[in-house]
């Protein structure tokens, strides 16, 4: 296991060097429930191990129009044959983040296009497996504060050829589309984690094409993707979806990404589209008729995250209660961190040259001031024990 989550932190860095030949022969046809798709091979640096990769499937209806702050609907079938060698576009969000973070990691990754209709997953499956194989199926959530990422930040090729296993990385509303909830019937909420409950049924109905066991499913996550895959184990709307969790450097007792009261956020976000507030009908309605190109603005001035809620139904309680009564699916759960935890992004986000060589009272001071779960505590840190001789 601690080779797979090697991997797992290695999947940014070899997409690039994991190339897709042109698909060629019936073998990369496979026929799911609702139609055939054609993939392509890919290899890996480092192993002569071929790949078949099936990218931007879709799992479940474009959630547009009537469907926006809707729980997501079954994927219709098409016609033919579909291509799937292009990545699929990502959910509305504030690109130039992306492009920031990845930046910040030395990394280049230029995004696809936005749009709302983003409910896809890519398929990684070993090439050599033969009739009746069935491989273990890790399922990855992308991390990005339940606001940002998407499928194509991640290259599924080097798990499935190294572990042997099927590896699908899935998408998901984020942000105003995907959390959005006036806490009533117009807008419950928990669109994002309600497509992540879609897309572990699709992998139910039809991983085993790809050679997958359906029943040896793990979900996995990292940052919000492990908040996500926490979430999930506290849902009985969940049970029998997976069968193990990996919860990397993200759970779901972190208070800022769940509430009981999500009205007062609802609010802020209509007052900045410039929606009636006056009823939550109003409210919704105004919402769904927003444009993408209005709703990436919005999202570029918001301040604060939106997460889950209680809704009575996805959720029925806080992570913490929950947990207290044991109200969680009995599987398997491994937890982690990372040393230097969040250290990548701090010069990100306090737009700070982090280094501790040069004056560390003003950088941790100046850090501290962005933790809004420690408003409170900076100033008695800094004068206390941060005295006037710790320059």
């Amino acid at each position: 296991m601690r080779t797979v989550l090697f991997f797992v932190y290695l999947l940014p860095v070899l997409t690039v060097v994991a190339q897709a030949t042109p698909a060629g022969g019936d073998n990369l046809v496979v026929s799911l429930k609702n139609g055939r798709i054609r993939g392509a091979y890919t290899t890996v640096k480092g192993t002569e191990r071929r790949v078949k990769q099936y990218l931007g499937i879709p799992f479940a209806r474009p959630p547009v129009g009537p469907l926006r702050f809707a729980a997501p609907q079954d994927a219709e079938p098409w016609e033919g044959e579909r291509n799937g060698s292009q990545q699929p576009p990502m959910c509305i969000q504030d690109p130039e983040i992306v492009v920031n973070v990845s930046k910040t990691m030395s990394m280049q990754y230029t995004p696809p296009e936005l749009s709302e209709d983003c409910l896809y997953l890519n398929v990684y499956t070993p090439a050599d497996v033969t009739s009746g194989d069935k491989l273990p199926v890790l399922v990855w959530i992308h991390g990005g504060g339940l606001a940002m990422g998407a499928a194509s930040q991640y290259d599924g090729a080097p798990l499935a050829a190294y572990e042997n296993i099927v590896m699908v990385i899935i998408q998901y509303r984020l942000g105003i589309l995907g959390y959005l909830s006036t806490g009533d019937e117009h807008a419950q909420g928990n669109w994002g984690f309600l497509d992540q409950l879609a897309a572990l049924r699709w992998i139910q109905e039809n991983i085993e094409v790809f050679h997958g066991d359906p029943q040896s499913v793990t979900v996995a996550g990292e940052s919000a993707g492990g908040i996500s895959a926490s979430i999930l184990t506290l849902s009985a709307q969940a049970k029998g979806l997976f069968h193990r969790a990996i919860f990397q450097s993200g759970v779901a007792t972190l208070g800022t990404y769940t509430t009981s009261h999500p009205l007062a956020t609802a609010k802020i976000v209509a007052n900045l589209t410039g929606c009636d507030r006056s009823s939550t009908q109003e409210l919704v309605q105004c919402m769904r008729g927003a444009s993408k190109e209005e709703l990436v603005e919005v999202t570029k001035k918001m301040k604060l995250y939106l997460g889950g809620v209680v809704d009575g139904e996805f959720l029925t309680d806080l992570a913490e209660e929950l947990l207290k009564r044991k109200e969680v699916l009995k599987i398997p759960v491994m937890m982690g961190i990372t040393n230097h935890e969040f250290g990548w992004i701090l010069p990100l986000v306090t737009q700070l040259s982090v280094s501790l060589s040069v004056n560390p009272k003003s950088v941790i001071c100046s850090c501290l001031t962005h933790c809004e779960a420690l408003p409170l505590c900076v100033t008695e840190l800094c004068s206390s024990w941060l005295g006037e001789g710790d320059e």
